[in-house]
């Protein structure tokens, strides 16, 4: 399939059950509709999201809405600062029947594993997630075991009280696909939102739309679009621009890159197309690249972010020429 790319039943399945996900979730998530799409191109690409915002605008809340759209398992995780690496990984327990160790997986062995306040837990027990969501596998006493497939690990955290919290470290937000704001309703969902929520939590009424084997089979569907050489270059421009960038002292990775073209990869597809625009890859790039990204003192100081340095980025970087004006260029 990835030479000849997905077929047009296989997109109109994807277009299908992403539209019926997306309808479900914002029957809980009222008036946020580029938010839900965005979180759902992450699950189809693989990668793992960061939800990002003050208390009470509904980050659990999507994250619980995206689980229960699947018929899969799910884990819940609610990071505290004593919180141990074992307590999500699992444990190695002594039977004294048997005389042998029997291993008890933890919360991470699910196929979506949901981690509130992820930046209350210490240091050591942020790093045990780092092996299970680049590898999909958790080692315990020296034994590897795999993670089922797909693995979604979406993480909230509130950027604005500090106190007992523990910023997650450079390598740590840079296993995240995206990372995604949620920010305050209109005042006309914020209506239709005490309407809905008024006598009972429409959470509840949520029901699965698909299952967690044909999320993988429309996962391989995503990987086969195609992408153009010049699709890829303006990736790369991108990502190399950041690096470059007076206004930053750490820019994008090269897994930016990758996920960057990914989750690219994962809009098309949802949009019914075979084939990755240009368009694709700018509608992800400041949730993709800015968490990734550490400004300089001056630039925080000027009250710059490290999203406005890469809405700068987009808006600088030339998009790709179309085919035809190059072949117009060349032949004048």
């Amino acid at each position: 399939m990835a030479g000849a790319g997905p077929s047009e039943a296989e997109l109109d399945d994807v277009v299908e059950v992403t539209g019926r996900m997306c309808r479900g979730i914002e029957s809980v998530l009222t008036g946020r509709p580029d938010l839900v799409r965005a979180s759902l191109a992450v699950l189809l690409a693989e990668g793992h999201l960061l939800l990002e915002d003050v208390p009470g605008v509904g980050k659990t809340t999507l994250a619980k809405a995206i689980a229960r759209s699947i018929d899969c398992t799910v884990g819940r995780v609610q990071f505290t600062p004593d919180l141990l690496p074992s307590d999500l990984t699992g444990v190695n327990i002594y039977r004294t029947q048997t005389h042998e160790f029997e291993f008890r997986p933890g919360p991470v062995f699910a196929h979506v594993v949901i981690g509130d306040e992820i930046n209350r837990a210490s240091p050591k027990t942020q790093s045990a997630l780092l092996e299970c969501m680049q590898e999909a596998q958790a080692t315990v006493d020296g034994h590897s075991y795999p993670l089922p497939r797909p693995f979604l690990v979406i993480a909230t955290q509130n950027p604005v009280e500090m106190e007992g919290t523990y910023p997650l470290p450079e390598a740590q937000r840079d296993r995240f696909m995206a990372r995604l704001t949620v920010g305050y309703p209109s005042a006309e969902s914020e209506l239709a939102m005490l309407d809905s929520q008024e006598t009972s939590d429409p959470l509840t009424r949520l029901t699965p739309v698909t299952d967690a084997a044909h999320v993988g089979r429309m996962a391989e569907v995503v990987r086969g679009l195609y992408a153009s050489p010049d699709v890829k270059r303006y990736v790369v421009a991108l990502v190399s621009a950041t690096r470059t960038e007076p206004g930053l002292r750490l820019g994008a990775s090269p897994r930016a890159a990758i996920q960057l073209l990914r989750a690219a990869k994962s809009v098309a597809a949802m949009a019914g197309r075979d084939h990755v625009l240009p368009d694709d890859v700018q509608d992800l790039a400041v949730p993709v690249l800015a968490h990734r990204l550490l400004v300089t003192t001056e630039s925080r100081l000027s009250g710059r972010s490290a999203a406005d340095i890469v809405a700068d980025v987009v808006g600088r970087v030339p998009l790709p020429e179309p085919v035809g004006s190059r072949a117009r260029r060349a032949l004048g």
